[in-house]
C-alpha cells in the first residue's frame, strides 16, 4: 500500500535508479562473456541464464521507466498531478457511473470537460501554445486598388512657378482662297484666348507609431498602397471631373465639347457603338482626330457583350486577349467617370499636365508625436493642368440609361 501513497515521480526515481543497476549489471556480464570469448572458453549453462534473467529485468524496467515518463509529461513535470484522457474523465465521473449503475435504457450522462486545447502557454491541462508557432506574412493585405490610366492619356509637362499661363484656340475661319492680280485678299480669323490656371495641391496624411519605422516592410506598404494610393486616386478624379472652383482642377469633362452628331448621320436607332464612332467623326472635323476613349467598366462590359441576331458578339470574342479597343482606338475603362458617360478625344494635342511638385513623402514630428510615440505620415503632390482646343475633347452620353 505504501507504493500507492508514493507519487509518480517518486516511482519514476525509483526505477531508474534500478534500471540502472540492472543495465550495469548486463554490462558486466557482457564484458565478462567477452573475456572468456577472447580466452577460447565457453559460457556455462548458469552462465547463459544470468544474462537471459539479467536483460529481461532490464527491458522490463525500461519499459516502466517509458510509461512513467509518458505520465509525468501528460502531468505538466515531476511536480504535477496526471491529467487523465477525456475517456478516463467520462469513465471516472460519479454522474456517469451513477447512471451506467441504473441499467439505464434511456436517457445520457452529461459529462462536462473543464479543460480543452487552447493557445495558452501557461502550465495547466489542455495549454498547447508553445507547440504552435505563429505564422507571420510579411507586408501588409491591400485592399483592393484601382487602376490609374487617364494621366497617362495626356502629354506631360513641367512647371516652375505658381502660375501657368497659355494660350487657348477657341475657333479658327479659313477665308484662304485663289487670289486674282490686283485684287484684294481675303482675311482669316483665329480667336485665342489667354487662359491661367494656379498648380494645386492634392496632399494627405496618417499617423504611425514609431515601432512603425522599424518594420520596413509594413512601412513601405503604408507609404505605395495607401499614401501614394490616395494622391493618385484623388488626382484621376480631379483630371476628369474637376469643376474648376476653389483648389479643385478645371478638369478634361467641364472644358470638353458636347457630343452633337455631325450632319445628321446619327441613325433611328442608334447604339452606343454608333454614338462612339460619331463623336470620333466629330473630333476629326475640329482638326483633331480621337486618340481614345474613357468611359465606366459597366458601359464597357455592355459595349462587349453586345450580340447580333444569330447570338454571336459583335466586337468581342470570350476568347480573346487583344487589348480593349472601338474602332481602333483604346478603350480606358475606369470608374472615375460616371456610368452612361464617355470621353473622346485627341487628348494627347488638347489637353496637358503640368507637374509643380511630383508626388512627396514627408515623414516628422507634429505636435504630441514624440512624447506619444507616434510619427506623421505626409504625402503630397502639385500639378496644373492645360485644356488647349476643347473641340478636340468630345464628352457626352452612351444613352443605356433614359
Amino acid at each position: 500500500m505504501a507504493d500507492e501513497q508514493k507519487t509518480v515521480a517518486e516511482l519514476a526515481a525509483e526505477i531508474k535508479a534500478s534500471q540502472a543497476e540492472a543495465v550495469d549489471k548486463v554490462k558486466a556480464i557482457a564484458e565478462e562473456a567477452l573475456g572468456k570469448a577472447k580466452a577460447g572458453e565457453e559460457l556455462t549453462a548458469g552462465q547463459k541464464q544470468a544474462t537471459d534473467e539479467a536483460l529481461v529485468k532490464m527491458n522490463e524496467l525500461t519499459e516502466q521507466m517509458s510509461g512513467l515518463e509518458q505520465k509525468l509529461a501528460r502531468a505538466g513535470g515531476e511536480g504535477g498531478e496526471e491529467q487523465k484522457t477525456f475517456g478516463e474523465k467520462v469513465t471516472d465521473d460519479e454522474d456517469f457511473k451513477k447512471w451506467l449503475e441504473s441499467s439505464p435504457t434511456s436517457g445520457k450522462a452529461d459529462v462536462r470537460f473543464k479543460a480543452s486545447l487552447t493557445t495558452a502557454t501557461t502550465d495547466a491541462a489542455g495549454s498547447v501554445g508553445d507547440g504552435a508557432a505563429p505564422t507571420r506574412l510579411p507586408g501588409v493585405v491591400e485592399l483592393p486598388q484601382r487602376r490609374m490610366t487617364v494621366r497617362d492619356l495626356l502629354s506631360q509637362g513641367r512647371m516652375d512657378g505658381n502660375t501657368l499661363e497659355y494660350v487657348q484656340e477657341k475657333g479658327f475661319t479659313n477665308s484662304a482662297a485663289p487670289v486674282a492680280e490686283g485684287a484684294t485678299k481675303p482675311e482669316s480669323d483665329l480667336q485665342l484666348e489667354m487662359k491661367s490656371t494656379g498648380a494645386k495641391v492634392i496632399a494627405h496624411w496618417m499617423k504611425a507609431s514609431r515601432q512603425a519605422l522599424d518594420d520596413v516592410s509594413f512601412l513601405r506598404s503604408m507609404i505605395d498602397q495607401r499614401l501614394m494610393f490616395g494622391l493618385a486616386y484623388a488626382e484621376e478624379n480631379q483630371l476628369l471631373n474637376g469643376d474648376g472652383t476653389g483648389q479643385n482642377l478645371s478638369g478634361l469633362i467641364a472644358n470638353a465639347t458636347a457630343y452633337a452628331a455631325p450632319g445628321g448621320l446619327a441613325p433611328a436607332s442608334a447604339t452606343a457603338i454608333d454614338t462612339m464612332r460619331l463623336a470620333m467623326l466629330q473630333a476629326t472635323l475640329a482638326e483633331f482626330p480621337a486618340t481614345g476613349h474613357v468611359m465606366n467598366p459597366i458601359d464597357w462590359t455592355r459595349i462587349e457583350t453586345t450580340k447580333d441576331a444569330d447570338g454571336r458578339y459583335i466586337i468581342g470574342n470570350p476568347q480573346g486577349t487583344i487589348a480593349p479597343t472601338l474602332w481602333g482606338l483604346p478603350v480606358v475603362a475606369t470608374q472615375a467617370i460616371a456610368q452612361d458617360k464617355f470621353l473622346t478625344g485627341a487628348f494627347r494635342l488638347g489637353a496637358q499636365v503640368f507637374d509643380r511638385w511630383d508626388a512627396r513623402v514627408e515623414v516628422g514630428y507634429v505636435d504630441k508625436d514624440f512624447t506619444n510615440n507616434m510619427v506623421t505620415i505626409l504625402a503630397e503632390e502639385r500639378l496644373a493642368l492645360a485644356i488647349y482646343r476643347p473641340e478636340a475633347l468630345i464628352f457626352g452620353d452612351l444613352g443605356f440609361v433614359a
